[in-house]
């Protein structure tokens, strides 16, 4: 199946090119992230990220949808051997969101119609997020017989909040914009039509502010984030590393199991799965 997403990336002229909006664009797919848009958000944010000029970034979907997830087309290609969908995680999905958490220019994700899966791990990375009215926001990808990336798992649980990463996650709950905002993930909801201007007053009153304090306040809240991170879950673990390192190891070992073979295969087939009982 060709492969037809890609990630646009464009200068604002309205903000004399200090605002750049880069666009997640999958037609007719409601914008799900393929393996080359993966690819594609790492080089287009490692690019961003040496910008001295651009002062803000509007993180977009084309058109009604902010991204409903992966391409689960692409999915019997790669998932099923440990190797292949260790790579996929850790180097495609993972290398596109690092770019973007290393990056010091400001986020704005501006979030419509669908923000499933991939698409609330990179709403996650966004410093501000704003949604329009009756967006739809979830992860129910245990429906697909697999669970989150450790990595990925970690982003959207300290973005969203580790109950409702739960919800997402073990119920395949869908939240809509009001109750993902009265849970402290974004920042305002407002009217589908009014958006984009909303969002573009905010990327203006960012750009025109220092620039270098917002990315020194950036930088400083990562390390602070990161130090955190480590020394309680080396607190927790007696151990000098990070936990999830651990976890990485063997994070994709489920790769050729019946219950990933089966959610997989259901989706495609468009018929509820029929799960095997589970191993302990």
């Amino acid at each position: 199946m060709a492969d037809t997403g890609h990630i646009r990336y464009t200068l604002d002229e309205a903000h004399a090119g200090a605002v750049a909006l880069v666009t997640l664009v999958n037609p007719g797919k409601l914008n799900v992230m393929t393996r080359t848009m993966w690819r594609e958000l790492r080089q287009v944010f490692t690019t961003l990220a040496r910008s001295a000029d651009v002062r803000c970034v509007v993180v977009a979907g084309e058109g009604t949808s902010f991204c409903a997830g992966g391409d689960i087309a692409e999915y019997p290609d790669f998932r099923f051997e440990p190797g292949s969908l260790r790579d996929f995680h850790e180097e495609d999905v993972w290398g596109g969101l690092a770019a973007m958490l290393a990056c010091d220019v400001p986020m704005i994700a501006a979030i419509e119609g669908h923000c499933m899966g991939g698409g609330m791990e990179i709403a996650s990375c966004c410093d501000i997020r704003v949604a329009a009215e009756h967006t739809q926001f979830g992860a129910p990808i245990a429906r697909l017989g697999f669970p989150m990336a450790p990595r990925e798992l970690l982003l959207v649980a300290r973005a969203a909040g580790e109950l409702t990463a739960r919800e997402m996650l073990l119920e395949a709950t869908v939240f809509d914009a009001d109750e993902m905002k009265a849970r402290g993930f974004l920042s305002r909801v407002v009217p589908r039509t009014e958006l984009l201007a909303h969002v573009s007053a905010r990327a203006d009153r960012i750009a025109k502010l220092a620039p270098q304090a917002a990315r020194m306040t950036k930088r400083t809240l990562r390390q602070l984030l990161a130090d955190d991170m480590q020394n309680t879950a080396s607190a927790q673990a007696g151990q000098a590393q990070p936990a999830i390192e651990t976890v990485v190891r063997s994070a994709y070992d489920y790769a050729g199991g019946a219950e990933h073979r089966e959610g997989v295969q259901a989706f495609l087939e468009k018929r509820p799965p029929r799960f095997p009982p589970a191993l302990n």
